[in-house]
């Protein structure tokens, strides 16, 4: 676990990075629809070891395609969206800028199969179904929590100690989805893990 200080110390850091305006944007759009909305995932990961991302997901509690709906609306011209109704995504576009949204999620697996069953979830539950804690960290973007890194599987602390984790038990990360395994490899190549 690492200690208050240095908690203080990241969340510091971590604000200087997303205080853009992209972030407020999507941060505005998020409050004016009354949801929460964070950044998830490799951008975070990549964002903390300094390492460039193009990669924005977003999770949203509630609809990510109507936080979507809503970012493209506030970028205005030359915006392009993008929706999965079927998986709950969308994706909205602006020259070189790519940024992926779901609502949180909880997913269930079969034993014969690897497409999930998807519901609706909480943010702790959309983190503890990815495949490792240092990409189940999350980042705030709500104005009166904005720039809060939301870690409930002490991936920073893993991330200090160049160490792959599973949110849950090993057994059923894999299990649900094998591919994790490979993943798990190119993680240890590619970020020194």
């Amino acid at each position: 676990m690492l200690s208050e200080d240095l908690l203080y110390e990241k969340e510091d850091e971590i604000y200087d990075k997303v205080d853009t305006p992209l972030f407020h944007l999507i941060g505005e759009a998020a409050d004016e629809l009354g949801v929460d909305a964070y950044i998830v995932g490799g951008y975070v990961r990549d964002l903390l070891l300094y390492r460039p991302s193009k990669d924005i997901d977003i999770v949203s509690i509630g609809r990510g395609i109507d936080l979507a709906q809503a970012v493209a609306g506030r970028l205005g011209r030359g915006a392009h969206i993008s929706v999965f109704a079927r998986f709950g995504t969308a994706q909205v576009k602006q020259g070189d800028l790519e940024i992926e949204f779901v609502g949180a999620r909880r997913e269930s697996y079969t034993p014969d199969s690897r497409k999930p069953f998807v519901e609706d979830g909480t943010l702790e539950e959309d983190q503890e179904r990815r495949d490792f804690t240092v990409n189940a960290l999350a980042i705030c973007l709500n104005a009166d929590r904005f720039g809060q890194l939301i870690d409930p599987f002490d991936g920073l602390h893993d991330m200090e100690a160049l160490t792959l984790r599973t949110p849950l038990d090993p057994d059923i990360t894999f299990s649900d989805d094998p591919l994790r395994m490979m993943r798990a490899i190119r993680f240890a190549s590619q970020l020194g893990f």
